[in-house]
């Protein structure tokens, strides 16, 4: 007996909308697994304490964490950790006075992409004591949007053990006949929520920045994730 032809349109649609039902089904279950954590940079310390997995003792990790700091911005305001409480940063070393300029051109195109994302702040340190009564000038000339963009400067007795034991950059200044002269890591380093380095990426290498523009969105996600799990 021939099947008519309403039933034979029906038992096509069931076949073709199976897999698009358990797609939508199964997404949820696997959501928590889709992005694979970020490293955490620097130095890793087991702690004597435990947390419980599936009622298995597991020992706590202190991992680095970039140490807090109080120096100024181009508004002369006073900037710590404080000022990105549950921020993510993305940072980079400059000076005003350097010849290219190629790291700060590339955090403004990222700035003005997340304008409308205040979980994102960027941080702009220089490496030059001398830039603290320049800073306005240098942010302006970038149009660096208040409380989204902060350019930083301050004394090397404060900046320089930021860079090197916080930051884990490199940074020399070389003031010989009384002129200054400074190489510092033309890197972008990447700081979640708890001021742990999570990524650090060769400004002028575009398969970097396509790296670090795809991993701040990783970031967001697990930040987002850990949010609605309470953690």
């Amino acid at each position: 007996m021939k099947r008519s032809p309403i039933k034979k349109v029906l038992i096509l649609v069931s076949i073709l909308a199976i897999p698009g039902f358990l797609f939508f089904y199964l997404l949820p279950h696997f959501a928590k697994n889709r992005y694979k954590s970020l490293p955490i940079f620097g130095e890793k310390v087991v702690a004597t304490t435990f947390h419980s997995v599936k009622g298995k003792k597991i020992p706590d990790t202190i991992y680095h964490v970039v140490p807090d700091f109080r120096l100024i911005n181009q508004h002369r305001d006073t900037i710590s950790w404080k000022s990105f409480e549950n921020k993510i940063v993305v940072l980079n070393l400059f000076q005003s006075g350097a010849r290219s300029q190629q790291a700060i051109k590339y955090i403004k195109q990222l700035s003005d992409g997340y304008e409308q994302k205040p979980l994102v702040k960027f941080l702009s340190l220089s490496v030059d004591p001398a830039d603290v009564d320049k800073l306005k000038d240098f942010a302006a000339n970038f149009n660096a949007k208040e409380g989204k963009w902060d350019f930083l400067a301050g004394d090397t007795a404060q900046t320089y053990p930021l860079i090197r034991q916080g930051l884990l950059l490199d940074v020399v200044a070389n003031g010989s006949r009384g002129n200054s002269n400074f190489i510092f890591s033309n890197k972008i380093v990447l700081i979640d929520n708890l001021h742990r380095i999570r990524g650090i990426y060769d400004a002028d290498d575009a398969g970097a920045n396509a790296k670090l523009e795809d991993e701040i969105k990783v970031l967001i996600a697990e930040y987002l994730r850990n949010v609605k799990d309470g953690r």
